[in-house]
């Protein structure tokens, strides 16, 4: 492979710089530029676009990954994104994982207006109200995703959809379905109820059961979950914006599920009810 610019050796370069400042949540929203490392996250960023303009800016890889991943580098250069063969050191320096694989980008925001989404008129939507891990933030995206939802919604009390850790945690969902952030959770709810969306927030202390509601019928229409901090769940004032709250029924002896878990639960339930020709009934009602 030619190079398109000489190669970076040198960590100290103004280009390596500024991607490596990136990694800090005020450069990237004064930039709104954030990173997104690895083949899988760069391969989806160099096919993305936001209202025709493309999402992948720049791409530092290393002669190595620039041989392995020639269809990647190949497609980030047909979006218009500068290609920089890099050094392992200048990766090392700019990635932050601890093992990275040869390839990080640098990407524009991504993030969808809320109001946007409410038009588009959206039948599962999940709703992350004051979750702080941005690990978990990304595997909900990417439960969501793979759920079918066709929305996420990040309150302003939520981790930054672009810290590193929920770009990484995403594998790529980031690209795939609409997210807004800092939306305030009372405008979240309000807001989903005004185009005939059901809220139900997910809650282990919760007074309805998924597996009832299932049963009974309730879960065909148009609906988003709103889902808690990872350790204190939702306040009391959030359960109470919403339609129900549910609780995932534990058959066995744990004592609860992690958040990303009780998610993909919860999302595939709404998924499979919304899927059926009147919503999941009971084996007793067939």
């Amino acid at each position: 492979m030619s190079p398109v610019a000489p190669e970076l050796i040198s960590p100290r370069s103004p280009r390596v710089s500024a991607a490596r400042r990136l990694a800090r949540r005020n450069f990237r929203g004064k930039e709104r530029l954030f990173l997104a490392e690895g083949p899988q996250a760069v391969r989806e960023a160099a096919g993305h676009r936001a209202g025709g303009t493309p999402t992948l800016v720049e791409l530092f890889v290393t002669p190595e990954a620039a041989d392995r991943y020639a269809d990647i580098v190949g497609e980030a250069r047909d979006a218009g994104a500068r290609v920089h063969l890099a050094a392992e050191q200048v990766i090392e320096d700019v990635s932050t994982t601890v093992t990275p694989q040869g390839l990080v980008g640098v990407c524009r925001f991504l993030d969808t207006p809320f109001e946007e989404i409410l038009a588009a008129r959206p039948r599962l939507v999940a709703v992350l109200a004051h979750v702080r891990d941005p690990g978990n933030a990304g595997t909900v995206l990417r439960c969501a995703d793979a759920a079918g939802a066709e929305a996420v919604v990040l309150t302003d009390a939520s981790v930054d959809l672009y810290n590193p850790k929920a770009v990484r945690a995403s594998v790529g969902s980031l690209f795939h379905l609409p997210v807004a952030v800092g939306v305030p959770v009372e405008r979240a709810v309000a807001g989903l109820r005004e185009t005939g969306v059901r809220v139900l927030a997910a809650d282990g202390a919760g007074d309805r059961d998924l597996d009832d509601e299932l049963d009974k019928g309730t879960m065909g229409g148009p609906t988003a979950w709103v889902f808690g901090n990872e350790a204190w769940g939702l306040p009391e004032e959030t359960r109470a914006l919403t339609d129900a709250v549910v609780r995932v029924p534990i058959h066995g002896k744990a004592e609860s599920l992690n958040l990303a878990t009780a998610a993909a639960v919860c999302l595939y339930a709404s998924a499979r009810a919304q899927r059926a020709d009147a919503g999941c009934r009971s084996v007793t009602d067939a």
